[in-house]
């Protein structure tokens, strides 16, 4: 019997600084609410969320009064179901081209269920997707979704990185992170790979992935071993956290160097922007520092997964590890997701909220 009802999660106070993921409170940034599923037309097939993609990106889509002119995506606006990207399974379909049992992927949103049409009047019909033996469908949201992804096009476009080449990754015991550590390493060749990561647990699992030299941005003489670790200088930089690591960094890729501005997680709750105080360095060294979001390359994904693919299959990439996997109630959802500012994750952070059929 199909469903009648779906829990959704709605935005209800949109942020400035830091969120409240408690439900129920007048304070909260979400609240939980109950809708109706409506019968299905012709063409339309109803979704059953199961992996839920954690992402700190999200945090920018809700923040109040955010200028939708400056944003890749329209912003998520008070009163709207909180977007995600998500793996659902097709559960009851009026649909030629899905049926029930199908694995889709696309922007479900923090919702349970959710009524999809194969032709959609605005934006993208939901991909489906086969699974890979051996491995959870979760990895589509991770190594073979967004996350690597981003890690693969970030190395070879941005950074155009070469073989002998250096660099260091911040974030790097993240989603796109640890892809970038293990690709750089292994699949390019990188002479050195510098991670920084915010504990000791995940410098030593950096080192196992491929990590020349892995630092712990909360030891007390950080920024004298980040100095250290870059003797010389680097060629290349790839950032995930903006703030005073990347100030610092601009001191540490040498002239001509490229970096790859990928996030900022460091200040995404602050109401203080990124402030560098050697961005000068910019400009005397001639530095080249680029801005990029996956999607720009939607049309070369099969690209990107076929090499990421390749780097599996040749034993070069370790995904099974470079995800955490919380099985949580669906009202866990906005707590499990406020992890990712915690570090409370390694690899990419996923929340299954059912089980597949």
């Amino acid at each position: 019997m199909s469903p009648t009802t779906s829990k959704t999660l709605i935005l209800q106070n949109p942020p400035t600084t830091d969120t409240d993921l408690s439900l129920g409170g007048v304070n909260s940034t979400f609240k939980l609410e109950s809708q109706s599923i409506p019968e299905l037309n012709e063409g339309q097939y109803l979704v059953k969320t199961i992996y839920l993609s954690n992402d700190p990106a999200q945090r920018g889509w809700m923040q109040k009064d955010s200028d939708a002119s400056r944003s890749y995506i329209p912003p998520v606006r008070q009163g709207d179901i909180m977007n995600a990207v998500a793996v659902g399974q097709v559960v009851s379909s009026k649909s030629a081209n899905y049926a029930v049992g199908d694995l889709v992927l696309g922007l479900l949103k923090w919702r349970e269920y959710s009524v999809q049409d194969e032709k959609p009047a605005a934006g993208r019909p939901l991909n489906k997707i086969n699974a890979i033996p051996g491995f959870s469908p979760s990895i589509f949201l991770g190594a073979f979704g967004s996350s690597g992804l981003t890690a693969f096009f970030g190395l070879t476009d941005i950074l155009k990185l070469q073989k002998g080449q250096s660099i260091v990754v911040s974030g790097a015991a993240g989603a796109v992170g640890n892809i970038v550590v293990q690709y750089a390493k292994h699949v390019i060749g990188a002479g050195k790979v510098v991670a920084i990561s915010g504990s000791d647990d995940k410098v030593e699992w950096l080192k196992k992935l491929g990590a020349d030299i892995s630092l712990n941005y909360k030891h007390p003489e950080f920024k004298k071993q980040l100095n250290d670790a870059t003797e010389g200088y680097v060629d290349t930089y790839f950032d995930n956290v903006g703030g005073e690591i990347l100030d610092q960094m601009l001191t540490r890729v040498r002239a001509h160097g490229r970096i790859a501005a990928c996030g900022a997680i460091s200040v995404y709750n602050s109401l203080d922007s990124t402030h560098l105080a050697n961005y000068s360095q910019i400009i005397t060294n001639r530095l080249v520092l680029q801005g990029f979001i996956v999607i720009d390359y939607l049309p070369r994904y099969s690209e990107g997964i076929a090499a990421l693919s390749a780097a599996l299959k040749a034993g070069k990439l370790d995904v099974k590890d470079a995800e955490t996997l919380v099985k949580a109630e669906f009202e866990k959802v906005p707590e499990t997701w406020g992890l990712l500012f915690k570090g409370g994750n390694t690899g990419k952070l996923i929340t299954q909220v059912a089980e597949l059929a």
